[in-house]
């Protein structure tokens, strides 16, 4: 079950990209009362630029040109994703992690799969308060999976028009909280599924390639710094913390090792375990 870590910490992302601004001290001085608050709306818009897993075409394309688009559907985690709970924040933050599980594996999931992975989209997304038409075209898509009838190449063009109408209809229906918390979970599964192609490939190179991505945790580590305190133990903030700043600091290198690689797999694996 997910704990009051993530909820928290890297689920409640509706915090904010940047400090407002710092007023010229007046005479007398007057003692802050705490931390200046980020502007949320500001966050919950910048959140859309910086998900691991744009698009699947864009995705498909980077995976291909770094040698590890293929294999990783085996390399998913066996999980179940339970849909069927109170806390909406829980519920975006599961389907983020199918949604990639599903766009990152397109090409070369057995059919049962995907349409397994795919109906877990699906259940998130109605949870949420998604619109009968997502339900309609995954179903439509998975039928047409199961009778072989679409090309795999022609699904991802299909899902990457699924994926961009899906993000504008949840912001509709679940409200924008909801567009953030998708994205930490696709981001958090993304990275932790393509590190295990990396290490798999003994690519280094496909490291530095997709996995430098600096801002991404420096998104997360601002809600959790400003919005997690009083929310969570100490303890809890404290790891999380340092989990967030140790990944950004990887990210930031100019060049990522294979223990770089492994270390980003490690340290995802540990928050993804708490779904």
């Amino acid at each position: 079950m997910l704990s009051s870590v993530l909820l928290v910490g890297l689920l409640h992302l509706s915090g904010c990209d940047g400090d407002a601004p710092v007023e010229p001290p007046k005479p007398p001085p007057e003692v802050p009362v705490g931390p200046e608050k980020l502007d949320i709306a500001a966050l919950s818009a910048a959140a859309v630029n910086v998900a691991l897993v744009p698009s699947p075409a864009e995705m498909q394309r980077a995976l291909e040109k770094n040698g590890i688009a293929t294999g990783l559907s085996g390399m998913v985690t066996a999980k179940v994703l339970k849909m069927d709970v109170e806390n909406k924040d829980v519920i975006a933050v599961r389907t983020g992690v199918a949604l990639a599980d599903a766009l990152l594996t397109v090409k070369d999931a057995p059919p049962e799969t995907l349409t397994g992975r795919l109906n877990t989209v699906k259940a998130g997304m109605a949870a949420l308060g998604g619109g009968s038409d997502i339900a309609a075209t995954i179903d439509d898509i998975n039928a047409r999976v199961v009778n072989n009838s679409v090309s795999r190449d022609d699904l991802v063009k299909e899902l990457d028009e699924m994926h961009g109408a899906i993000i504008p209809e949840i912001k509709f229906e679940a409200g924008e909280r909801a567009v953030p918390l998708i994205q930490a979970g696709s981001w958090l599964e993304g990275s932790n599924l393509v590190s295990s192609a990396i290490i798999n490939a003994n690519n280094t190179t496909a490291g530095t390639e997709l996995l430098r991505q600096p801002q991404v945790a420096d998104y997360f580590i601002k809600y959790v710094s400003v919005e997690g305190e009083g929310k969570a133990p100490d303890e809890v903030l404290k790891q999380l913390q340092g989990t967030l700043t140790r990944l950004k600091e990887i990210a930031s290198k100019p060049a990522l090792t294979l223990e770089d690689v492994k270390e980003v797999k490690s340290q995802t694996d540990a928050v993804l375990a708490l779904l």
